[in-house]
């Protein structure tokens, strides 16, 4: 395990009271490592014990679980490896969590890539023992949309709510925190040469001043989805249409809301930094 926390955030949060929990995560997400770690209990405990000590040692609120590619076939190892963390943790007076890829359904869904989401990022979770062992989850509970599917909405509320809903069976609301994402997205045709075609769709993450920037320019107007709860626009560019969906105040609001009416314990953003700056006037 490698990693550090700067000195100077510690010494923030400290000054203002604010707990400090880090993420543990796998390394680019690499399944075959993670699958060589599960299948290695040695290596398992030496990681928790790393935890437990960089925990106690720097005074950490707890530590969070950002394990993900997790497959299908390693579902029953990974809750054991979460399960002893989650005792160690404990023994040692810290908080320990995790953070779930979506799920809206008991099936994995009606298509190839629903297949692949399901085997690989999000039946490899044990929800129900999960949620027993551990303080609390971060419900991850965006990207409906990324890079390889067509444009639209980071986290649209019926897609959103279907994924609390289903969550709900399996882990009580008070240790649920719904993942809320900060930033927006740009579809457009990216230039590859690796691919014969030589092109292919794409998206990048933008914050909400660079995409209203983006509309701007090409004089898009942005125009408000009640239904989904999301801000959005296109242009032309060169006879090709471009997307912008984009998380705002507005958007912000409609997702609190959704904690709000299934009494969850709060909310997990991703990310600091992208966000339109009037959602804290809202949290204020």
């Amino acid at each position: 395990m490698f990693g550090s926390i700067d000195r100077r955030v510690m010494e923030l949060a400290r000054r203002h009271g604010v707990k400090v929990m880090p993420l543990v995560v796998n390394e680019g997400f690499h399944q075959p490592s993670l699958r060589r770690l599960l299948a290695d209990s040695a290596a398992q405990r030496r990681a928790v014990r790393t935890l437990v000590e960089l925990c106690r040692d720097n005074g950490f609120w707890g530590i969070q679980f950002d394990i993900e590619n997790i497959n299908l076939q390693d579902r029953d190892r990974f809750t054991t490896w979460y399960s002893e963390a989650a005792r160690a943790l404990h023994g040692a007076g810290c908080t320990i969590s995790i953070a779930v890829v979506h799920r809206p359904e008991e099936s994995p869904g009606p298509s190839g890539y629903h297949r692949f989401l399901y085997e690989s990022w999000r039946a490899g979770y044990d929800l129900k023992a999960l949620g027993a062992v551990g303080d609390f989850i971060s419900i991850m509970s965006y990207s409906q949309h990324t890079r390889r599917t067509p444009p639209g909405p980071q986290a649209g509320l019926p897609w959103m709510r279907a994924v609390v809903d289903y969550f709900l069976r399996f882990v009580p609301p008070e240790k649920l925190s719904l993942g809320i994402p900060l930033w927006g997205e740009h579809w457009f045709t990216r230039d590859d040469p690796a691919l014969p075609e030589r092109a292919r769709s794409w998206s990048e993450t933008v914050s909400w001043s660079w995409g209203t920037g983006l509309a701007e320019r090409h004089s898009a107007p942005l125009q408000w989805d009640s239904i989904q709860g999301v801000t959005w626009g296109y242009y032309d560019s060169g006879g090709t249409f471009e997307w912008l969906f984009l998380e705002d105040v507005r958007s912000f609001q409609a997702k609190l809301a959704l904690v709000k009416a299934r009494k969850l314990r709060g909310f997990s953003a991703w990310v600091l930094g992208p966000e339109d700056e009037r959602i804290w006037e809202v949290l204020r």
